[in-house]
């Protein structure tokens, strides 16, 4: 990337929340997504976006460890978890 320059830009409030919802989401910025349209629109390579990281879910159960869970243990855990 060459040097950069300031501008201002006026956006709608309705497309600009959109932007950043959707800039959160990809882990990007707003200034790269204004970068990448620009790009597009005047015919330019714009580069891929980056790869969205996979969201963790979460699961978890009431009651705790089963009995004779040793979580000290990696390789008793391990041999508990693949019977």
């Amino acid at each position: 990337m060459g040097t950069c320059m300031k501008t201002t830009v006026e956006i709608s409030d309705d497309l600009l929340v959109e932007a950043k919802k959707h800039a959160a989401e990809h882990r990007t910025t707003i200034r790269a997504l204004i970068e990448r349209g620009l790009r597009r629109e005047l015919g330019g390579q714009a580069p891929p976006p980056k790869a969205k990281r996979p969201t963790i879910r979460w699961v978890t159960v009431p009651g705790g460890l089963p009995k004779g869970m040793d979580v000290s243990d990696r390789a008793k855990m391990l041999q508990r978890l693949t019977k």
